[in-house]
């Protein structure tokens, strides 16, 4: 966990970071549909470490440890750095195009998502079928937020609405970014 523990640490020092800037970074820095279109790109990035308040970041940072517990070693440092920007961007790119009603978005977990299951890839591709039935639950986890709403008690805890298709685009985003990397990682010669 140390050994590759930088780039979550990293995830969680800038959620920290703008959540100590209080209501303002939070402003600032949110993914916020109109800034974007008015020239404020960097929001398609920040909007990702941004949170509801203390609540709702403790919730993304419990999350960040436990996905990095799980699949954290599957990639290498590089590797996860491309998992992270194409997620990122899938995830962007959903709300862009199929979500136009969307104004704004806030968390990490999106990005969770995405991680997971392109850790999660890795794993089954190893032989794992503990993450085989992890991905299930996750796939049958986002088949209920699609077609019922939020997990109970989710947007009470986060103290705000829930933004599932952030879940949806990030795991999908994820997924193809990690197999991805697989491909390719599995493509060079030893």
């Amino acid at each position: 966990m140390l050994r590759g523990g930088l780039l979550p640490a990293c995830m969680a020092a800038a959620s920290l970071l703008v959540e100590l800037a209080g209501n303002a970074g939070r402003q600032a820095l949110r993914f916020e549909r109109s800034a974007v279109q008015a020239g404020e790109a960097w929001r398609l990035l920040t909007g990702h470490f941004a949170h509801l308040g203390w609540r709702h970041l403790l919730l993304n940072l419990a999350g960040l440890l436990l996905v990095w517990l799980l699949v954290g070693q599957r990639f290498d440092r590089r590797q996860w750095l491309v998992v992270i920007a194409l997620t990122v961007l899938g995830i962007d790119l959903g709300f862009w195009l199929l979500d136009p009603d969307l104004d704004w978005y806030v968390g990490l977990s999106g990005l969770l998502h995405g991680v997971l299951v392109a850790g999660l890839a890795a794993r089954i591709g190893d032989g794992s079928r503990e993450a085989l039935i992890l991905l299930l639950i996750i796939v049958g986890k986002l088949l209920w937020e699609q077609l019922i709403g939020p997990m109970p008690g989710s947007e009470s805890l986060a103290g705000d609405s829930v933004v599932v298709n952030a879940h949806l685009y990030g795991a999908i985003a994820g997924g193809l970014a990690g197999m991805m990397v697989i491909r390719v990682r599995s493509a060079r010669p030893i």
